[in-house]
């Protein structure tokens, strides 16, 4: 057994071998015809090949397609009625060992094909969308062997990775040419520098102001441009770009710079500069216009300016995608709950207190879905006034209401075919919840002040930080709407239940607000962590995302400045007070802080926070957020402690 074992093994190495030898010197379509090649030759089949999926005309076009030894170009046909049509409808390997032919006799290539035998695999990328298929086909039968299996695999996935690779290529390449067309329609000249100004790229109006060709240009230093008053002033201003937060990095150069034609003839200028960074180095984009061609006036410089920043990073960036980041085992299994039902158009009620990460829990969902190419609509039901709300979901018609001034759109129209997110659900007015149930079930809706019923096809993904049961009780929830939302439930703990992800938390969160306040703080001292460790964080992820960002803009020499946001006490480990926390400190603190005394710190933290948002108490820019709890506690907690908002606004 052993012996057959490593024969076994011996075998698969040298296969390996074969396609590593036979594909990795090629790319495009020399790699699909050597892939399809080396297949045939390696399982001694008749033929095989590797396609496309034209999802638009439900049609496959071969990339490579391999038959008696000869390569067949051009070959492409309709899916249906093919045994490829089910390898891409149902995403998974058809085996069929004989009388293929037999089995689909609508196929009108398997018979011109002497087909007895055939095996077909969807190629999918990496969010799960099927681009292409693989497939095998011979003249005699074809033992479903597990070795037959695993060389079908393996090639497979070679097949689906480099078609990504290729359909990424040509995004990355269609970006660029409307960046390109783009830089071109512009009037102003624009310079695209590294961070040793070297010219990497210029627009057609750079060509004209400056008298000189693409190529003339092109990595030429900015200095040859550029006087030597003006040239110091650009690196000056670069320097200062350096140091401002990302988002900010953009600024009008004061006075006129002193340019060049041909190092001939010279002209004044007025010109814009802004800061990215391409690849982890600092690149600069200038743009100037020559004074005395009065093109467009500065409004018109600063929007194209946005614009050319904005698709810089479209193209070069990386695709940004929310952070979800745990490994605790509670935490995992919430993710393989989501990764479960991201697949399905199931409807999903996701649930936890408030800062756990509902919104970027659906926002994965939604990303994994087969509804991810489609738009991902989101609704907080708390933040939009009963009266508005019923108008933001199905949308109103002109004359509805006093302000319908022409129809719009709700959220559910712009949602068609993709997903709608319903925070705080429990908000919603309980009027109005008989509407959404029917949405639901129906996929109807009639716009507010009209008689005409739109339909709709939305995956719904609610969220919710209160208990809906008991609302359900206080009659302030439907009971047919909840079980109809709590189709999937999730549940998200709470920090304080996962503390070995706050590690991982706080570093990733000191990394990003070291990349944003330019600072290079270092990583908590050990008594620090345990101040992390033990704290309970009622605001959860959302508070401690905002403990760090506080901690960072207040350090010094590099330390987190973790003293003052705990005030009151230098002691590593200290218990709050329950009506902030809503919990107890761990047994183990190092002290109990008298009643007296927690209270005194309760008032100290809530008056800094009301110091700091000037007096305002809800919303995003309010004291109840920056400490990461309920406004509603706030407020209960202020009469409490005697405290006055505007004393401090």
């Amino acid at each position: 057994m052993a012996h057959s074992s490593t024969n076994a093994s011996l075998e698969n190495l040298k296969l390996l071998k074969a396609l590593d030898e036979g594909t990795a010197s090629y790319t495009g379509e020399m790699f699909f015809s050597e892939l399809v090649k080396n297949l045939a030759l390696l399982l001694h089949t008749k033929g095989a090949w590797v396609t496309e999926f034209d999802r638009d005309h439900n049609r496959l076009h071969a990339l490579a397609f391999w038959m008696d030894g000869n390569f067949i170009h051009d070959y492409h046909y309709a899916m249906k009625g093919t045994p490829c049509e089910f390898v891409i409808d149902e995403k998974r390997i058809l085996h069929i060992p004989e009388n293929v032919v037999q089995l689909f006799p609508d196929d009108p290539d398997l018979k011109p094909f002497n087909a007895v035998s055939y095996m077909g695999a969807p190629l999918l990328d990496s969010y799960g969308q099927v681009l292409g298929n693989l497939a095998i086909l011979d003249d005699a039968v074809l033992p479903g062997k597990d070795q037959t299996f695993l060389i079908f695999k393996i090639f497979s996935a070679r097949a689906a990775a480099e078609l990504e690779r290729i359909r990424s290529e040509q995004v990355i390449h269609e970006n660029e040419r409307n960046l390109t067309l783009l830089l071109n329609s512009i009037m102003d000249a624009v310079i695209e520098l590294d961070q040793n100004y070297t010219i990497h790229r210029v627009n057609r109006a750079a060509e004209k102001v400056f008298k000189c060709s693409q190529d003339e240009l092109l990595m030429k230093n900015l200095s040859s441009l550029l006087s030597i008053p003006s040239f110091k002033k650009i690196t000056g201003l670069c320097d200062k770009l350096d140091s401002l937060p990302r988002g900010s990095q953009y600024l009008w150069v004061p006075g006129v710079l002193n340019a060049s034609c041909n190092q001939t003839e010279s002209f004044e200028a007025e010109a814009t500069l802004s800061r990215y960074e391409l690849n982890g180095a600092a690149c600069y984009s200038l743009i100037l216009r020559n004074i005395s061609d009065k093109l467009s006036d500065q409004k018109k410089i600063e929007a194209l300016q946005a614009e050319t920043i904005y698709l810089r990073d479209e193209v070069f960036s990386s695709s940004p995608q929310d952070m979800i980041i745990g490994s605790s085992q509670s935490f995992i299994k919430v993710l393989r709950q989501a990764d479960q039902v991201a697949f399905t158009d199931a409807t999903v009620l996701i649930s936890g207190e408030t800062g756990t990460g509902k919104e970027m829990m659906a926002k994965r969902i939604h990303r994994l879905s087969k509804r991810n190419d489609k738009p991902f609509i989101k609704l907080n039901c708390a933040s939009i006034p009963p009266t508005l709300i019923e108008s933001e979901l199905f949308g109103h018609v002109k004359g509805a209401f006093t302000d319908a001034s022409g129809n719009r759109d709700g959220r559910f129209t712009l949602a068609h075919n993709g997903t709608l997110f319903l925070d705080e659900i429990g908000e919603l007015p309980v009027t109005l919840q008989p509407k959404l149930l029917r949405v639901l079930q129906e996929g109807e809706f009639e716009p507010v002040g009209s008689s005409e019923t739109v339909y709709t096809d939305v995956r719904i993904i609610a969220a919710t930080n209160q208990d809906l049961p008991q609302m359900i009780k206080e009659n302030k929830f439907r009971e047919d709407l909840y079980y109809r939302l709590n189709i999937f439930p999730i549940h998200l703990p709470p920090l304080r239940e996962r503390t070995e992800d706050i590690k991982n938390l706080v570093n990733m969160f000191l990394d990003k607000f070291n990349k944003q306040y330019i600072k290079q703080v270092q990583p908590p001292e050990p008594h620090e962590w345990k101040i992390l460790l033990s704290y309970q964080w009622p605001g959860n992820i959302r508070e401690l995302q905002n403990f760090l960002e506080r901690a960072v803009i207040t350090s010094q020499n590099n330390k987190l400045n973790l003293v003052e946001q705990f005030p009151g006490t230098k002691l590593p480990r200290l218990q709050f007070s329950s009506a902030l926390t809503g919990n107890h400190a761990p047994d183990h603190c190092d002290r109990i802080l008298k009643d007296s005394e927690v209270r005194e710190l309760e008032r100290i933290n809530m008056i800094r926070a009301l110091e700091s948002c000037g007096g305002v108490v809800s919303g995003k820019n309010g004291a109840a957020h920056q400490l990461g709890i309920p406004a509603t506690t706030f407020y209960s907690r202020m009469k409490s402690l005697h405290i006055t908002s505007h004393k401090y606004s």
